[in-house]
């Protein structure tokens, strides 16, 4: 049975009110937003409306009191069914005037000359024109970063967000069991990645955002291509990683399948990644961190020396990543309800890879799997 939509307005309150008090620590009178998930987190604004780039969007989170969006009128009508009551649009696409004049003023009067914090940090970026911005700052405003603010609230997450993610991954999961009935020797991975899809739909997704993935002999090269027409042939390792997404929420795991019985090294390859997956869910606990995660697969893939993948993970959420990453320098320390990802790799034979990944929540005491766990063998598809 499928969760509710959206969430109750209890939940937005405590967003804003958790916004709020790290506000009033900060010093600052108010936050612009801009981006498509920033203002969502607020609002429950969800549209695949962003896909244009045309027209910028904003939320003001005061210091106090409900959020006031400024928007395009084009907007405006699904905007009013959430719980944001103050609603301010004007007609755009305007080459004059883009909202520019609007949002100083709602700034002027709900900041009272106060500092205006934005995201700033990394992962973050200004979703309207930079004249447009220049105009603003032009305004006599006081723009501040928000040092880590958003990025902060939006790490932990609310039981309400990790059921929706668990949601997903069970979709997910679901689609995964299904490809032997896509993918066997002789169909264009194309075709494999364009039935997945399908699958993930089916079972339940609202959208299929993201699907990468490869299929090769001996391994892959990387796990960010597009697919192209080679047929799947026998020996060959098929590996789908997605980013399927309900109700505003992400799952983002992969699975490898082997077409045919797998060679020895592979089999041995693929163990030690679940081995790796295992060991950092083992230490994935609060007070924790990032680092320690990545040191744990580090150790049993590379013996130490690090890959060029970079990191081994990262957060996830209302976007495929968010947050944290798996690196030696990230220093994040874990807290109960970090939605994160495990996705070791390993070197399997020169430019050839085999990656595994996981999608988990830091609990009081052991983390929970939200993806469905798999097993230290490949699922072996027809050959």
């Amino acid at each position: 049975m499928s969760l509710p939509r959206g969430f109750p307005v209890a939940e937005y309150r405590e967003r804003v009110a958790r916004a709020q008090g790290a506000m009033a620590k900060a010093g600052l009178a108010a936050l612009l937003l801009t981006t498509e998930p920033e203002v969502r987190y607020f609002s429950g604004y969800l549209t695949r409306f962003w896909e244009s780039p045309t027209r910028p969007w904003f939320l003001v989170v005061p210091a106090a009191g409900d959020p006031v969006a400024v928007i395009p009128s084009i907007g405006a009508a699904l905007m009013a069914i959430t719980w944001v009551r103050d609603i301010r649009t004007w007609r755009a696409p305007d080459y004059d005037d883009d909202g520019v004049s609007l949002l100083a003023a709602t700034l002027r009067e709900i900041a009272g000359g106060g500092r205006i914090g934005l995201p700033m940090g990394h992962e973050s970026h200004l979703r309207m024109p930079l004249a447009d911005w220049a105009r603003l700052q032009g305004e006599g405003l006081d723009f501040a970063p928000d040092n880590g603010l958003m990025r902060g609230l939006r790490a932990v997450k609310s039981e309400a967000e990790i059921a929706k993610v668990r949601e997903i991954c069970a979709i997910a999961g679901r689609a995964f069991a299904r490809v032997p009935e896509i993918a066997r020797a002789g169909v264009p991975l194309d075709e494999v990645f364009r039935r997945f899809q399908m699958l993930g739909l089916e079972e339940g997704a609202d959208w299929v955002p993201y699907v990468a993935g490869a299929s090769a002999a001996g391994g892959y090269a990387d796990v960010i291509s597009p697919a192209g027409p080679e047929p799947l042939a026998r020996g060959d390792v098929l590996m789908l990683d997605t980013g399927m997404m309900r109700d505003g929420y992400f799952c983002d795991f992969d699975r490898n399948f082997t077409l045919g019985p797998a060679a020895p090294e592979l089999r041995a390859a693929h163990a030690r990644l679940i081995d790796a997956t295992d060991a950092a869910a083992e230490i994935a606990r609060p007070g924790t961190t990032a680092a320690e995660l990545f040191h744990a697969m580090d150790r049993l893939l590379t013996g130490g020396k690090g890959s060029d993948a970079g990191r081994l993970g990262h957060g996830l959420g209302m976007q495929l990543t968010e947050g944290l990453s798996l690196i030696p320098q990230d220093h994040t320390v874990l807290e109960p309800g970090m939605v994160l990802t495990l996705e070791p790799g390993i070197e399997v034979a020169p430019g050839r890879i085999l990656v595994h990944e996981e999608d988990i929540v830091i609990r009081n005491g052991a983390p929970e799997f939200l993806s469905p766990r798999y097993g230290r063998e490949m699922v072996e598809l027809e050959g």
